[in-house]
């Protein structure tokens, strides 16, 4: 297996576990939206980190070798493996946290956008999107993410020249959320994915949900989905918890039911 899941007390753990780099084949593309599946299908897990165990790469992107004698057709297949995974985190109404500590490139780097929040340690490490290098553009999502988190004349900037950058920058641009000292990394990945566990997942899921899918259309039809969405949570076990809770002037336990 090229990647490793677990979970624990509420947080899924979805571990890149193939050497030397996490370059991807299609056969770890298919292990991810799996696992991803597995996040979104559980009740028990509220939350997910998507991680390394090598702690010198995140994932560098698309195993070339893998790629070099395809045809078209191949490659198309490829392509639509690799959209789906990303795809399939966006579209899951739970929190994906990214947590990056190594050579973070291409497809790589693409996976962590489709996340909802990217941590990363203080290292000697790049994140970039290199396609070009190989006459290639992004093609996880790369050309339409990046540039909704980033200055479109930054991110072109970034996708044309291929150069990569490193954390600190790509900090300041908006592409990471925060940036942990490397010795620390690990515990503030688990602290704030326990802080998420511990909340209202639907809610959680549908703030998500209604974000996502409402700045693809028009206000009035994003409106219209966040009425809808805040209908469905009006149901749930958490909402009633919440209103108890703050009628009694205590914290609240949620379920994420």
């Amino acid at each position: 297996m090229a990647i490793d899941f677990s979970a624990d007390q509420g947080v899924g753990f979805i571990t890149f576990n193939r050497p030397p780099a996490n370059a991807y084949d299609a056969q770890m593309l298919g292990e991810l939206t799996q696992a991803v599946h597995r996040v979104a299908e559980d009740p028990a897990v509220r939350v997910a980190v998507v991680r390394s165990a090598n702690p010198k790469f995140f994932c560098t992107g698309a195993d070339i070798s893998t790629l070099q004698n395809s045809d078209r057709a191949a490659f198309a297949n490829f392509l639509t493996i690799a959209q789906e995974a990303v795809d399939a985190i966006g579209r899951t109404p739970k929190l994906f946290i990214a947590a990056i500590s190594g050579h973070c490139i291409g497809g790589g780097l693409e996976i962590a956008l489709g996340c909802d929040f990217r941590i990363a340690s203080v290292g000697k490490y790049k994140l970039g999107l290199a396609e070009v290098n190989l006459g290639l553009s992004p093609g996880m999502g790369g050309t339409q993410r990046l540039p909704r988190l980033i200055p479109r004349s930054k991110a072109l900037h970034m996708m044309v020249t291929g150069e990569s950058i490193g954390p600190e920058e790509a900090l300041s641009l908006g592409i990471l959320d925060r940036l942990v000292e490397a010795e620390r990394f690990e515990d503030e990945v688990l602290v704030y994915a326990r802080k998420l566990a511990a909340g209202p997942t639907m809610a959680q899921g549908y703030i998500k949900l209604s974000m996502n899918h409402g700045l693809e259309v028009g206000l009035t039809q994003g409106l219209a989905i966040e009425r809808a969405h805040q209908s469905q949570l009006f149901a749930s076990d958490d909402v009633a918890e919440g209103l108890k809770a703050f009628l009694e002037k205590r914290a609240p336990h949620f379920t994420g039911k």
